[in-house]
């Protein structure tokens, strides 16, 4: 029964200095519910209540796992808006080639009032 005492001792010493650890190196933009130095307090004040409390409370994710859950590019809103701005301006480009391919077979007009003369 001592020896259970003991690591079960063992156990929560590795357990509060891994919580304060943690606590002191994450990043303060990602805690949540109380500010890091409250945080810290708690854990200190009360080892592993306050460090159960950090791992399930105060602990937030990384902004990044969550926007990053696209699995293909096809369900990505982003490259579906660049394809649909490079399909636009493909199209602009062609309506523009066909403009200018239209100007060409028609030849220079007489009443063109540019001021260029060719001659």
């Amino acid at each position: 029964m001592v020896r259970l005492w003991i690591a079960l001792g063992v156990a929560a010493v590795v357990f509060y200095i891994y919580s304060v650890a943690d606590c002191a190196l994450f990043d303060r933009s990602r805690v949540r519910g109380l500010p890091k130095p409250v945080w810290l307090l708690v854990i200190i004040l009360f080892p592993v209540i306050g460090g159960i409390l950090w791992f399930l409370i105060g602990r937030g994710r990384r902004k990044a796992d969550l926007a990053r859950r696209v699995s293909a590019p096809d369900d990505d809103p982003e490259f579906l808006g660049k394809l649909r701005m490079d399909h636009d301006q493909e199209e602009r480009i062609r309506q523009l080639e066909k403009e200018l391919a239209e100007l060409d077979e028609n030849g220079p007009d007489n009443n063109d009032q540019t001021g260029r003369r060719d001659g």
